[in-house]
């Protein structure tokens, strides 16, 4: 029957000021190798990371289980019929406390950010996200099922620790024999407490490394549009049982009835739900269940019709909320489970005091139910338990919920529903593309798929098998220091030393940043250093992104120098750097014992750091946000256009790439190209700017712009603009504003780089 009121109010005009979302969770693998079943792809986790994480789940279930002291001289766990290489065993010293030889949390820590780094550099090889996917998956696979195991290693060794006490060697300590058989009993009693405060603990690191690196990594790998799917792991259901826990949903979302008799069941209150949007005409009496599903996923839909339980009734939308608010508050009244819902928040406090040894069901139902109360009591009393007086006044505060207060509870009751069932939702997504995959367990098995190449092997990096050092493409970076010479003389002159003055303000600067970035001197002249960054063989290759790191960082020394310089009252150093890519590996020969490389990137490079006099001439003061640009002269020698070689190039303080090198960094990152009305040389111009993440280690990332410039031409006897030509030119842009700009791109400015 629908609602008597909302015909009063005319609710189809009502209705009409809110608009609902829907959100139907899905998660379909696609472009995957079946594996050696044909119907489930293989996935073999790494050996150590296994070893870690079971250790680590030994650790949390040992401490919420309270078991350190059964535990303390236990023998090593291991799991059957193999050897961790993270044992539990008692400590040399005296204190009897459990300790670790490896696989402690941070080690943990490590490894799973290490295995799903692995998994994006494999999803980044195979031009194919889903692989991540994949890897995201067979990891809470593999932790759901062995937790449980876990437990129950925890519990075998318990119990042979307590046998001891039983035979002759414990006859002398009764007490503490009873002492552990107490802790034993708790501990195998509270099974459920004991996973779902591991499971959580694990939830929290998940959760934690993918806000500290794998966001980061994955967006700058795959592109900043965040893929849905990966909001579908950042659920705190995955790592429990069935995701129906009191406790948990008492925490975090909303405590229904567990009872086949309870009214607020959470199948019942679905139910409801379906009935409310149908009947208050938000949804039309037609509309299939799966429909409805879509609208009870989408928690900003509990705002839009209730305004969590507050409507501002000033407005028409307002006042369509507050129609539709009662008309849940009385389809609540009509199936009885109004005072369950007030209940279920106020049980929340009480379970900390009472449950255990009151189960929280119980004592929710205490809170409605007299007769359940009187049960609830004499249990307490039985267990010698403090007096019931602030569940009798939790009982008050149920009864006395009066209008408008009911109302307030019940717009929140909507939006802790609609979270939790859309959590719900999204778990039953993963669990389906959790038959998809077989975690291999078995060496037999994992062997048969890698002969037949349908094995994801996601190894850490120290597992993998040693491959030979081929260098497959490198890349060139040379920095190139303007007037070294006038600048050399002119510290002579003052009767200052030129080589501590380099020295100090830029090689050794310089050679403290080549292990993080993995370069490697070439050679250094007297007023330029010239690096190499090599990709070899089988590994990620992030040679250009690596080389624009560095290159920004040794600006940004330079120009941190040059401002204790000029305080100091000595001169400032100018740099020019060009970076160049070649799909290839250097050539070399000997010099003796030495090796000379032969590399085209070498003269590519030089010509890119390069900057002309006549451009210095006619630019030098020019307030630009822009350091490098490039030209062809119309008339003379530079006219001839057949090569890079004749552009006239300005270059001071910028970053200059060839166009191989912005090819390359497109393919090992994703660049989100930006157009921006900016200020050059001509007045404004439209300027296209590519913006990314470069990786540089497991929490390092360092953000790039490169600026798409077009090769003006000019007479260059006083460089006056003749128009554009066809060919660009790339720079690493280094002043800080173009990073602003990028930031405060608006959307619809954005293009795909692809």
């Amino acid at each position: 029957m629908p609602f008597p009121f909302l015909q009063r109010e005319n609710m189809g005009e009502l209705v009409r000021q809110l608009t609902l979302a829907s959100y139907q969770p899905a998660l379909v693998l696609q472009g995957l190798t079946t594996g050696v079943d044909n119907v489930r792809s293989d996935v073999n986790l790494s050996s150590r990371f296994t070893d870690a994480a079971r250790s680590h789940l030994a650790r949390l279930i040992i401490s919420y289980g309270n078991v350190e002291e059964v535990m303390a001289e236990n023998a090593p766990i291991t799991r059957p019929g193999r050897t961790t290489g993270a044992l539990l065993t008692k400590s040399a010293d005296d204190s009897g406390k459990l300790r670790a030889k490896s696989g402690d949390p941070a080690e943990f820590k490590r490894a799973l950010v290490d295995l799903h780094v692995a998994g994006l550099n494999l999803a980044k090889g195979h031009g194919n996200q889903h692989v991540d996917l994949l890897v995201r998956l067979a990891v809470i696979k593999f932790l759901r099922n062995e937790m449980p195991l876990q437990f129950n290693q925890v519990l075998e060794r318990c119990r042979a620790r307590l046998k001891v006490f039983e035979g002759p060697r414990g006859q002398g300590n009764q007490g503490k024999a009873v002492m552990l058989r107490d802790l034993f009993a708790h501990f195998q009693v509270n099974k459920k407490m004991v996973l779902r405060r591991a499971g959580q603990d694990l939830f929290q690191t998940l959760r934690d490394i993918e806000k500290q690196t794998l966001g980061k990594m994955r967006r700058s790998l795959f592109g900043e549009e965040e893929a849905p799917q990966y909001e579908l792991f950042m659920n705190r259901l995955l790592l429990t049982e069935d995701g129906r826990d009191d406790y948990l949903n008492a925490e975090h979302y909303v405590m229904l009835g567990n009872y086949e008799r309870d009214p607020d069941r959470f199948q019942t209150m679905l139910s409801i739900a379906y009935e409310f949007l149908r009947e208050s005409g938000v949804a039309p009496e037609s509309e299939e269940e799966s429909v409805l599903d879509g609208y009870l996923s989408a928690p900003e839909n509990s705002q839009e019709l209730v305004a969590g339980g507050s409507p501002e009734e000033s407005t028409p939308r307002g006042r369509a909320q507050r129609s539709v608010l009662n008309a849940w508050v009385e389809l609540l009244e009509r199936h009885n489970v109004m005072e369950h819902v007030i209940a279920s928040y106020e049980v929340v406090p009480l379970l900390g005091e009472y449950s255990p040894p009151i189960n929280a069901q119980q004592l929710k139902n205490a809170l409605i139910s007299r007769q359940e109360r009187k049960r609830v009591e004499s249990l307490l009393d039985e267990h010698g338990r403090l007096s019931p007086g602030n569940m009798n006044a939790a009982v008050k505060r149920v009864e006395n919920s009066k209008g408008g207060e009911r109302a307030k509870i019940a717009g929140r009751f909507l939006g802790d529903f609609i979270r939790y069932h859309r959590d719900l939702r999204r778990m039953e997504a993963v669990m389906s593309a959790m038959d998809g995959i077989n975690v291999i367990s078995n060496e037999k098995l994992r062997q048969l798929s890698a002969n037949n190449n349908t094995l994801y092997d996601i190894l850490l990096p120290e597992e993998q098998k040693p491959l030979e050092e081929k260098v497959v493409h490198h890349v060139i970076l040379k920095a190139d220091i303007r007037d070294s010479t006038t600048l050399t003389r002119t510290l002579f002159e003052r009767g200052l030393n030129p080589a501590s003055y380099f020295s100090l303000n830029f090689y050794e600067p310089v050679n403290k940043l080549l292990p993080i970035y993995g370069a490697a001197k070439v050679f250094i002249e007297g007023d330029a250093v010239i690096l190499a960054l090599f990709e070899r063989e089988g590994e990620p290759g992030f040679g250009v992104g690596r080389a624009c790191g560095l290159a920004r960082e040794m600006i940004e020394i330079v120009r941190a120098y040059n401002e204790l310089s000029l305080k100091n009252g000595l001169p400032a150093l100018e740099l020019g750097i060009g970076i160049s890519y070649q799909d290839s590996a250097p050539m070399y020969l000997m010099d003796g014992s030495e090796q000379i490389m032969i590399s085209k990137a070498l003269n590519e490079s030089d010509r890119l750091s390069s900057c002309s006099r006549g451009a210095r001439k006619h630019m030098d003061g020019l307030d630009s946000l822009f350091n490098v640009y490039s030209f062809q002269a119309m008339e003379g020698p530079s006219s001839d256009f057949t090569s890079d070689e004749f552009l006239i190039r300005y270059n001071v303080g910028g970053i200059n790439l060839n166009e191989a090198a912005f090819q390359k960094l497109r393919q090992e990152i994703s660049l989100q190209a930006i157009d921006r009305s900016l200020h050059t040389l001509w007045d404004r111009e439209m300027v296209r700017l590519y913006s990314g993440v470069v990786p540089l280690g497991q929490e390092t990332f360092r953000k790039i712009v490169v600026r798409e410039g077009k090769i003006a031409r000019i007479d260059p006897r006083d460089f006056s603009f003749q128009g554009w030509s066809e060919q660009k030119y790339y720079e690493l842009c280094t002043h800080e504003s173009i990073y602003e700009y990028v930031e405060q791109a608006p959307a619809e400015q954005s293009a795909s780089a692809d």
